[in-house]
Formats: C-alpha cells, sequence, structure tokens
C-alpha cells in the first residue's frame, strides 16, 4: 500500500469514526464498516476501511482489489489471524473472518452480484477467485444452530 493510500483510509476511518452515527456515513449508497485485522508481517493492528454486503444474513467481505491481480494486504492479515474487529453503524464488536468456498461462495457470488453487479467487472479484470469472506460475530452460535435461550 503506498503513502498515499495510507493517508486516504486514515482520513476515511476518521470521517467513519465522527459520523458513525448519521445514517449514510461518508459513502452515501455503499455500506462501510472499519475493518481492523492483525498484520502478517508486522503483528500491528490494521484498520482498513472497506465496502460490505449483507447477503443471506451473513455481513460478507469482498476481496476484490479493484480486480487487481493480487489480494488486498488486509485479506492476508485475516486469513493469518480470522479474529478481527469490526466496526459498523454505531456497533464495535470482535468477530471471526471464514474464507467461503464451493458451493457456499458460489451462491453468496450471486447474491452479491444481484446486490452489487459491479463486482462482475472486478472480477473481469482478474484471473483470481475473488475471496468471499463471512464476518461471524464473536459469542455468536455456530452457523446453522440457534442461540440457546437463557433459563
Amino acid at each position: 500500500m503506498t503513502s498515499d493510500q495510507r493517508a486516504y483510509n486514515a482520513k476515511v476511518v476518521a470521517e467513519f469514526r465522527a459520523t458513525r452515527d448519521q445514517p449514510d456515513g461518508p459513502f452515501p449508497g455503499r455500506p462501510l464498516l472499519l475493518l481492523t485485522t492483525t498484520g502478517v508481517k508486522t503483528g500491528l493492528a490494521r484498520t482498513t476501511p472497506l465496502m460490505y454486503a449483507t447477503v443471506a444474513g451473513h455481513l460478507l467481505l469482498i476481496g476484490s482489489n479493484m480486480g487487481a491481480g493480487v489480494q488486498p494486504d488486509w485479506c492476508g492479515n485475516l486469513i493469518a489471524n480470522p479474529q478481527v474487529t469490526i466496526e459498523v453503524g454505531k456497533e464495535t464488536y470482535a468477530a471471526n473472518a471464514r474464507v467461503t468456498t464451493g458451493p457456499e461462495r458460489a451462491r453468496l457470488w450471486e447474491a452479491l452480484i444481484a446486490h452489487f453487479p459491479f463486482f462482475s467487472e472486478h472480477r473481469a479484470k482478474t484471473t483470481r477467485e475473488i475471496p468471499l469472506i463471512v464476518i461471524e460475530r464473536q459469542g455468536s452460535p455456530p452457523q446453522g444452530q440457534a442461540a440457546t435461550p437463557p433459563r
């Protein structure tokens, strides 16, 4: 990532945090969250503003990198250490990131394209498979299981 990109991201992070109680935030029409990962090389916390999608009840991150031939740095960080922090709307919470594969990924990709068709343009620019990452809040029941009601 270039110093210009880091400066831009820092500006977006500050603006997000300053306006997180407003409905549209810094990018009206495109849902934005902050993802904090642990840097693979440095071990330091790295916060990245990202567009996300809510698909089939899942918060979904898209590692498109605008169709570049390499995955974004944040993607490598969360693959190496899937424990992340999410800031979305007024909430901040710990979560686990899970890269989807097979039929689940195919189903989520089709649903994503139905909502945000421009991701198909990103896909057309690269030969790599664009990672789709499901975010699961820590403390939530495993996928497919209901929470046990308190007694």
